[in-house]
């Protein structure tokens, strides 16, 4: 798997961006790849599969053609071998925030650019973001959206972008999941100090990752705090401290500089909201020859999208994503006559595969 590496002030040149790495968007890989199609991809989570390898990997699915049942990340990881050949390069952990119409409807171009500012120069968009992009759950502490915002580490962070921003910190981690183990055991060899606190001392994590944490607690080389944060302290978006609460009722301060929330995610339209597309009950309205959008170029497959008769299946997102590359290759091949072919009866695409 190709996962590029951000170079500040490189814009990104692609024929297609895909907007989601979930089951459709990599699907519209390889649809696109079978005709020269080149993709970039871009996922708010730090892995590609979308839903089904964030919420449900190990759930059986039933209804995909030619699978009695397969699970959530057996999918993804059936569909991640299938792209292979065609080099699609994702990039992970960001989300899309501005959208710039550079071209017209006869010939699109668009500038994107997401909250780690990569910026990508493309022909057309694929938008296959589910139900819209996942957002971090942030806890109910007034006035944290102060603290928000930074780019060098400090303040309030609901993911970690690039570690080296947080080193020599001293950053509170709040939750008991996989990400706050995590992210704990990352962070802690590179900053100043680390206190991990949750509500109970049970956690939700994998047991090694529990292991590693309280040995580094009994060593005197982090520290684990059990009760909630009820505030936070500092000058403008200077964090300098949490206001906390114990199991007992009594209140206590832990001096930080960064705080790292881990409440999990929530299913949110986010950005797209803004970019201009007729919505419909936070849905995009998209035609059914070519499953485009009210903005020629901007294309919408998968949960995200809406017409009549629409059925929320992945079965439905691969059959749209299928006819939405043709419309693509007009844009991207403007005076290149398109020529349908089977990749059962064309060597041309067999060798594409590497079959052949």
């Amino acid at each position: 798997m190709n996962i590029a590496a951000a170079i500040e002030g490189e814009t990104v040149q692609t024929d297609v961006l895909i907007i989601g790495a979930g089951p459709c968007g990599l699907f519209a890989v390889f649809e696109l790849g079978l005709l020269d199609i080149k993709a970039h991809l871009v996922d708010i989570l730090p892995k590609v599969g979308g839903q089904c390898a964030e919420l449900y990997p190990e759930k059986p699915i039933y209804d995909i053609p030619g699978f009695p049942l397969v699970t959530g990340q057996g999918l993804v990881d059936n569909l991640m071998e299938q792209i292979k050949p065609f080099g699609a390069t994702f990039h992970l952990n960001q989300m899309i925030e501005q959208v710039e119409v550079l071209g017209t409807a006869e010939v699109p171009r668009f500038r994107l650019r997401t909250d780690a500012d990569t910026v990508f120069e493309t022909k057309a968009i694929m938008i296959a973001a589910g139900g819209g992009s996942f957002q971090p759950k942030k806890p109910p502490i007034p006035g944290i959206e102060a603290y928000e915002g930074r780019h060098d580490g400090g303040g309030v962070h609901y993911a970690v972008r690039k570690m080296e921003a947080f080193r020599d910190r001293e950053i509170l981690i709040v939750g008991g999941g996989d990400s706050a183990l995590d992210w704990t055991l990352n962070l802690q060899p590179i900053a100043k100090r680390v206190t991990l606190m949750h509500r109970r001392d049970d956690f939700r994590a994998a047991p090694h990752s529990v292991e590693q944490m309280r040995a580094l607690v009994a060593s005197g080389a982090m520290d684990l705090k059990l009760g909630q944060v009820l505030g936070l302290k500092g000058e403008g978006n200077d964090l300098q401290g949490a206001i906390c609460r114990d199991n007992a009722g009594a209140e206590f301060e832990i001096a930080c500089n960064t705080m790292l929330p881990f409440f999990g995610l929530t299913m949110k339209l986010g950005p797209i909201a803004d970019w201009g597309l007729n919505l419909h009950e936070n849905l995009i309205p998209a035609d059914t020859e070519k499953f485009e959008t009210n903005v020629p170029g901007i294309f919408a497959i998968g949960d995200i999208n809406t017409y009549p008769g629409k059925l929320k299946l992945i079965l439905s997102g691969f059959h749209e994503a299928a006819l939405a590359a043709q419309k693509v290759h007009r844009y991207v091949y403007p005076e290149k006559r398109l020529t349908f072919q089977y990749t059962t009866s064309s060597t041309a695409l067999q060798k594409k595969l590497g079959v052949a």
